[in-house]
């Protein structure tokens, strides 16, 4: 990694979610599920915020000792509040981490994966991906689960929300024995230069084709590294994921 490089974490946390209204504040375990986000990243980066737009989650946050900023209820992007929460924090750092604020069990692997990108001092953004196993292809058909395909020094070459690459001769259901997929995991990493760079972008035609905000990242020609991760995530979109997960913790 460069030398001396500051990473800090930014945890977005909106209220008002439309399938799961009030989500970071669900109790898991005695502990509101955003605490738990705080906690996972704070074991690896000494500077942690969440962003919020709404007082309840920022009173939350202050109540077990984290730090929160608040910000506007108008951003269209989780990277657009994050970049709100940067300047307004008073400290430089080099690389601002965007990590999602519904899973609860992001592992200190995983942000060390993505800190681990920026040995390379030409990376500009970082994400991370999870290759699949042959018991995955469903997860390959998933719309809602974006797909990632690479080029050989590990830089994203395209996401989508289809199969890709299209394995020619293959029966679908034999895909993922016949090549190496990519599950895209959802967390970032920008140069704090960058992060300013993407926010002032409009949007661009694959991105509203896809519904994909990194491919407007690299229609303007920006390069996404990849680092790879063997950890499943456990998102939580809905009150009945919620209820998956406190089934999970108690085992």
């Amino acid at each position: 990694m460069e030398n001396n490089l500051r990473f800090v974490g930014m945890i977005p946390a909106r209220y008002a979610s439309t399938r799961f209204p009030g989500k970071p504040l669900a109790d898991i375990g005695g502990k509101p599920m955003i605490q738990r986000v705080y906690e996972q990243v704070s074991q690896v980066l000494d500077c942690v915020c969440v962003a919020t737009d709404d007082r309840r989650i920022y009173d939350a946050v202050a109540s077990f000792g984290g730090r929160a900023i608040m910000t506007s209820d108008c951003h269209r992007s989780g990277t657009d509040r994050c970049f709100e929460a940067y300047t307004k924090l008073g400290e430089e750092f080099d690389v601002v981490m965007n990590i999602q604020g519904d899973e609860p069990f992001i592992q200190p692997s995983q942000i060390k994966a993505l800190q681990a990108c920026f040995d390379d001092p030409d990376t500009q953004i970082a994400t991370l991906v999870k290759p699949l196993g042959d018991g995955d292809a469903d997860v390959l058909t998933d719309p809602n689960t974006p797909k990632v395909v690479l080029d050989g020094r590990q830089y994203a070459l395209y996401f989508s929300r289809s199969p890709i690459p299209y394995c020619r001769g293959v029966e679908p259901a034999c895909w993922v024995k016949r090549h190496t997929y990519y599950k895209h995991i959802g967390i970032y990493a920008y140069r704090t230069g960058v992060l300013r760079q993407i926010t002032s972008m409009p949007q661009s035609p694959l991105e509203l084709a896809e519904s994909l905000e990194q491919l407007r990242w690299l229609e303007n020609g920006l390069r996404i590294k990849v680092g790879l991760t063997d950890v499943e995530t456990i998102g939580i979109d809905t009150p009945e994921d919620l209820e998956r997960v406190r089934q999970r913790l108690n085992r």
